[in-house]
């Protein structure tokens, strides 16, 4: 059936030894399959848990933000970066309503969004951005602490860990990154180049409109902020790509494989300069991914097998499928 396609391999081999299928509610032609009912279930299932996790992450991310911004950063004058850095820096010098300015500000952003990534990323977008201005309009916080220090560092992280559990749920709640997104088609420099060039002009006409010192606490509260974001994406579990060219390339697979339970993908090269010169030698390369907790375990094994093994590391930013481990939240 056509519905089949559209379920991963991996699901449509599996067996399951519930499995129960609804009769069909009428027979087809001789040689027709019957409707698979017990499918479609599945799928409205992950549908609607997919659909749950994400809206759960959206309420969540909405009143860490807004708990960063009501109980820490606002009372205290601080401000952040991105378009949440410019409503606090013109409700603190006009005296409009943040709410109303977080709204306002963010409709552009989110007409961009809606023509470069797509309605679905609009629309969430859009009711996150709403639900933060109607919390913050409606919900009250208490000013949890006196000290700037302390009020810098916290008013961040939570705010950050709002940001971060929005677009974990498919949303954003700072049109920033949509804009950067936009400028990075049309100008040279990466998304992070330009978004930093953003907030160096916004923390700039802080120092002038606010103080050099409400400007220096700002930029730490930034900084925090996107440290936290970065946690909540990535998670402590950091996926890692490594290669590892040994002439024991056969034990360390089975070490991957069979004790480890990673996937590995084998591949021939040939070794072209070494420690002894030139050579021109056959040799099997083997790449895997693991979660950053792994990287020590694996090392330590491969260096059982083959002390002198050739290993390279670097950052995967994530992946889909085979037998990486999960992360949370996912």
């Amino acid at each position: 059936m056509l519905i089949e396609q559209l379920i991963p391999a991996r699901l449509r081999t599996r067996r399951l030894a519930r499995q129960v299928a609804a009769p069909p509610l009428s027979s087809g032609p001789a040689g027709t399959p019957a409707t698979d009912y017990g499918l479609f279930y599945r799928l409205s299932f992950q549908w609607l848990r997919h659909l749950l996790v994400h809206g759960a992450m959206l309420l969540v991310g909405v009143f860490c933000a807004a708990l960063g911004l009501k109980a820490f950063l606002l009372p205290n004058g601080f401000i952040d970066g991105g378009v949440t850095g410019i409503s606090l820096l013109v409700s603190q010098v006009t005296g409009i309503s943040l709410s109303v300015l977080i709204v306002l500000i963010n409709i552009p952003f989110i007409v961009l969004g809606y023509f470069q990534i797509g309605p679905k990323f609009a629309l969430k977008t859009l009711l996150t951005i709403l639900s933060l201005a109607g919390v913050l309009l409606v919900v009250s916080f208490p000013s949890l602490t006196q000290d700037k220090l302390l009020i810098a560092v916290f008013g961040g992280f939570f705010l950050g860990a709002g940001v971060g559990l929005a677009m974990r749920g498919g949303g954003v709640l700072d049109g920033t990154e949509i804009l950067a997104l936009y400028i990075s088609k049309k100008l040279p420099g990466s998304i992070g180049d330009i978004i930093l060039v953003i907030n160096i002009i916004i923390f700039g006409v802080a120092a002038w409109l606010l103080s050099v010192e409400t400007a220096l606490y700002s930029i730490l509260a930034y900084l925090s902020a996107a440290k936290t974001v970065d946690f909540v994406i990535a998670g402590i579990e950091e996926y890692t790509g490594l290669t590892i060219l040994s002439t024991h390339s056969e034990a360390i697979r089975q070490l991957i494989t069979d004790k480890l339970r990673r996937g590995a993908t084998v591949y021939e090269c040939t070794r072209g300069f070494g420690s002894h010169g030139h050579q021109h030698l056959r040799i099997e390369a083997i790449f895997t991914v693991v979660t950053r907790l792994e990287v020590i375990r694996l090392t330590d094994e491969i260096r059982k097998i083959d002390p002198h093994a050739f290993i390279v590391m670097q950052c995967v930013s994530d992946t889909r499928g085979g037998l990486v481990k999960k992360r949370p939240l996912h």
